[in-house]
C-alpha cells in the first residue's frame, strides 16, 4: 500500500513540476497527474519510464524549437504548453492499456495478452513521440515539405505535410521509446516474450512510425483546416485566427481537430504493435 501511494505521489509531483516549468497548462497538469497516477501506480517502473521518455523528450524538443516555430505556432500549433486535450490525445490509450494490463495480470497472470498489452502501450507512446519529433524537427528540413496525398509543396507546419528530415525524426523518436521498452524488458521489469528482444524493439519502432504516418495521412485528408482571408493563410485555429479574423473551413471535417488526429495516431500505433506481437509470439 505504501508503494502504491508513493507511485501515485510521484505521478502527481511530476505533473506539478511540469506545470511550474511551463510544459503544461493547469488543466494539462491535472490530466497528466491522472494519467501519471494510473501508469505509475498500476504499471510500475517500466511503464513509468516509457511515459517519462515521451514526456521529457517531447516537451524538451517543443521548448528547444520554440524560436524556430514561433511563426508556425500562430497558424498550426497550440504552442509548447500542453493542455488537457493534448495530454489525453497522446496518453489516454496508454492509460487504458495500463489499466487492462493491471486487471488481466490479477485474474490471468499467465495470459499471453499481457505481452500484447505491454507492446501496445509502448507502441502508443512510440507513435506519439514519433509524431512530436517529426513536427518539431521537420522544420529543419532545407526545403518546404510536401502534402502526403498530392506531393505538392506546402508551407512548413501544414497538416499532412511530410519531409525527409521529419520522417527520419519520426523514426528516431519511435526507436527511442522502443529502445527503452526493450531495455526494461531485458531488466525483467516488463514482459519479454520468447523471441529475442530485438523483435520487440523492431515491432514497437515500426508501429510507432506507422502511427505517425497515419497522423500525417489524416492531416492531409480529413483533419479540419481553416482559412484566414485577411492573412491569406491556412490555419488550424478556429473560430478566429491570431489576427482576430473569423476563419472558415477550407477542407476536412469540422470536428476532427489536431487532438483527435493525435489520438488516432496513438490508437494506430497501439493496434499495429499489438497485432504484430500477436503474429510473432
Amino acid at each position: 500500500m505504501d508503494q502504491f501511494l508513493l507511485r501515485c505521489a510521484a505521478g502527481a509531483l511530476i505533473a506539478y513540476l511540469a506545470c511550474r516549468a511551463g510544459a503544461l497548462s493547469k488543466d494539462g497538469a491535472i490530466a497528466a497527474g491522472i494519467l501519471g497516477t494510473v501508469v505509475f501506480s498500476l504499471g510500475g517502473v517500466a511503464w513509468a519510464l516509457i511515459l517519462l521518455t515521451f514526456f521529457i523528450t517531447a516537451s524538451g524538443l517543443s521548448r528547444f524549437m520554440k524560436s524556430r516555430k514561433a511563426i508556425l505556432d500562430a497558424d498550426f500549433a497550440k504552442g509548447s504548453r500542453r493542455d488537457a486535450g493534448q495530454v489525453m490525445a497522446n496518453g489516454a490509450v496508454a492509460g487504458i492499456l495500463a489499466l487492462a494490463f493491471f486487471f488481466t495480470s490479477r485474474f490471468q497472470p499467465e495470459s499471453r495478452w499481457l505481452l500484447f498489452l505491454w507492446v501496445g502501450f509502448a507502441a502508443s507512446f512510440a507513435a506519439a513521440n514519433a509524431d512530436t519529433w517529426a513536427t518539431e524537427l521537420g522544420v529543419l528540413n532545407p526545403r518546404q515539405p510536401v502534402l502526403l496525398t498530392t506531393f505538392k509543396r506546402v508551407p512548413r507546419g501544414s497538416s499532412g505535410a511530410v519531409s525527409l528530415t521529419g520522417s527520419l525524426a519520426a523514426l528516431a523518436g519511435s526507436a527511442l521509446v522502443a529502445g527503452v521498452a526493450a531495455l526494461t524488458a531485458l531488466a525483467g521489469w516488463a514482459p519479454a516474450g520468447e523471441p529475442a528482444l530485438i523483435w520487440q524493439f523492431t515491432i514497437i519502432t515500426l508501429a510507432g512510425w506507422v502511427g505517425a504516418f497515419v497522423d500525417s495521412l489524416l492531416g492531409a485528408t480529413v483533419q479540419a483546416v481553416y482559412y484566414c482571408p485577411t492573412c491569406d493563410k491556412e490555419t488550424e485555429r478556429h473560430p478566429e485566427h491570431v489576427c482576430g479574423t473569423a476563419t472558415t473551413l477550407k477542407r476536412g471535417t469540422a470536428w476532427l481537430n489536431n487532438d483527435w488526429v493525435n489520438a488516432a495516431c496513438t490508437v494506430s500505433g497501439a493496434l499495429v504493435g499489438a497485432a504484430l506481437a500477436a503474429l510473432i509470439w
